[in-house]
């Protein structure tokens, strides 16, 4: 059995080189593979999905810890 790890951005999925070229050596078994490869950078909307989805903000959601009251400070 093979396992794949895949990372889904939308509808595009992004995983490790080794794991992609494995599914390429099971599809070969099979029939003759066309590979049709882009080289291009991460788009800035897939890579904003991704660090939405993927939950590194996620922090910002929490309520935090009131460390400040009234008194802190000075007037302005």
């Amino acid at each position: 059995m093979t396992t794949i790890h895949v990372q889904r951005i939308g509808d595009t999925a992004l995983l490790p080189q080794s794991e992609f070229e494995q599914l390429l050596r099971l599809a070969r078994r099979c029939e003759q593979i066309s590979l049709q490869m882009r080289e291009d950078d991460v788009p800035t909307l897939a890579l904003m999905r991704l660090a939405e989805q993927s939950g590194a903000f996620d922090f910002w959601k929490d309520d935090g810890e009131d460390i400040y009251s009234r008194e802190d400070g000075e007037a302005v």
